[in-house]
């Protein structure tokens, strides 16, 4: 028996402007967008209509199975209170990001990461979830254990994305060894003597372990058709790297240089919606409004604030010039879809997943007021 639901009397965001009208969802599809009035349909009372968000980078799921140092939460009980966050804040894909390669500061062990993968495709084959999830793996390169935590995820359909991660002091995202002791000194209480011997520490260990592990990664990648992100690109030379490697996503670029080169090697760069509603860098890197005025911003994600994708998405679309409402919701649903290759959803157009957010604007912030995934009501 066909479904079919009706939604009238909302400012529908679609790929190039936004219409007043009414659309029909049936079997969990978009089948019909309509201008003007309908009799019809419940009635929206003039929200805006936008297609679900695709998040893909979000540290999110790993605060929830860890909420205090030695603290653990049961795995399917994280997942799901993630999840049910996740939805509520319009997203309804989202890339679950998971650490291959632990700092020595971690505070997590591989087996644990297994363990939350084990616990997301659990509650998916249980149909549990409100949002669609996938996994991303951040793999961080300059840890000796990364290629083992790797092997973990052999042959997971479930994964799609893996990211490429050098975090050790004086390049990429902290090429600046001040904003990396004021991050690691305060989040490890170390005195200036145990900061020097982290810090040789992980220099050594980058340079032991970095270049043969992003090798192995990117060719596992290929042979199990993984999509690969790099992460805090800081120069031309990292982008060549990336490019080499078969990057498709540019995450976090951290200097206008790099985004520019990732941008003219054709990969999409991806950059934080915190950093977009903040107005910089939490690391004192490139701002994002600055590479979205210089057209060099294709993607939003929210990192570690999962509400921050819808209210950077609008607010986007207010400040900087010559970005559309319909160009800034683009950087949380049709690019990073695109991105990915998920071409089912991302946009709203007939044929299209019924993914949505009805959203209304409450002082210049955006409120999530129902989700629907493939036409169902999940938040």
């Amino acid at each position: 028996m066909s479904r079919e639901l009706i939604l009238k009397n909302a400012r529908i965001v679609l790929v190039d402007e936004v219409v007043h009208g009414s659309l029909a969802i049936r079997d969990g599809r978009i089948a019909e967008v309509t201008s003007g009035d309908t009799q019809a349909g419940e009635d929206m009372e003039g929200d805006f209509l936008i297609p679900g968000l695709v998040e893909l980078h979000t540290d999110h799921l790993e605060r929830h199975y860890s909420p205090r140092p030695k603290v653990r939460w049961n795995p399917v009980a994280s997942v799901l209170a993630h999840d049910a966050q996740i939805a509520a804040s319009g997203i309804t894909t989202v890339f679950d990001a998971l650490r291959v390669g632990l700092d020595e500061d971690a505070d997590v062990e591989a087996r644990e990461m297994r363990h939350l993968a084990d616990a997301i495709e659990q509650s998916i084959a249980a149909d549990r979830l409100r949002a669609d999830h996938f996994i991303h793996l951040r793999c961080e390169v300059s840890a000796p254990d990364c290629m083992d935590g790797f092997a973990l995820f052999a042959d997971d359909p479930h994964v799609k994305l893996a990211s490429l991660m050098d975090h050790s002091p004086g390049q990429r995202q902290f090429t600046n060894l001040d904003a990396y002791a004021t991050y690691y000194k305060v989040k490890s209480r170390m005195d200036d003597e145990e900061f020097r011997r982290f810090c040789e520490r992980r220099m050594a260990e980058s340079e032991r372990n970095s270049a043969r592990n992003r090798r192995a990664v990117a060719e596992a990648c290929r042979q199990h058709g993984i999509i690969l992100a790099s992460h805090d690109d800081a120069t031309p030379e990292h982008v060549r790297e990336a490019a080499a490697d078969g990057v498709r996503v540019a995450e976090f670029p951290t200097t206008v240089a790099a985004a520019r080169a990732s941008k003219e090697a054709g990969m999409a760069v991806l950059m934080g919606a915190p950093n977009i509603v903040r107005g910089g860098s939490h690391s004192g890197n490139v701002s994002a409004r600055e590479l979205a005025e210089a057209g060099d911003l294709d993607i939003l994600s929210s990192d570690y604030i999962p509400f921050s994708m819808v209210q950077a998405a609008f607010f986007l679309g207010e400040v900087v010039d010559g970005i559309s409402l319909p160009q800034a919701i683009a950087t949380v649903t049709k690019n990073p879809a695109d991105a990915v290759g998920l071409d089912d959803r991302g946009v709203i157009e007939p044929g299209r997943r019924a993914d949505l957010v009805r959203v209304r604007l409450d002082d210049g912030i955006p409120v999530v007021r129902t989700v629907w995934r493939e036409g169902r009501r999940v938040a």
